[in-house]
């Protein structure tokens, strides 16, 4: 699916139409609504330089106390704890 945006909604915002769309994903992630993978892929970044632009940001990745426990258990299971 492709989303045509208006050019006046552009040039509105005065940002470029990457810088819009580095925008929306943004936006997306931080509700929540975009995982951090598919965030990166959109944007043709990896999931690293994504993190970084989250950081300048004030954005940082959904990691809860669930994820934590998550880890931990997959670690133990792996014998690397």
């Amino acid at each position: 699916m492709s989303l045509v945006i208006p050019s006046e909604l552009v040039q509105a915002s005065g940002l470029s139409e990457a810088e819009l769309l580095q925008e929306l994903v943004l936006l997306l992630f931080g509700r929540e609504q975009l995982s951090l993978g598919k965030a990166s892929h959109v944007l043709g970044i990896t999931q690293l330089e994504f993190q970084a632009l989250l950081a300048s940001h004030n954005l940082y990745i959904h990691y809860d106390v669930e994820d934590l426990h998550e880890d931990v258990e997959n670690l133990r299971e792996l014998g690397l704890l």
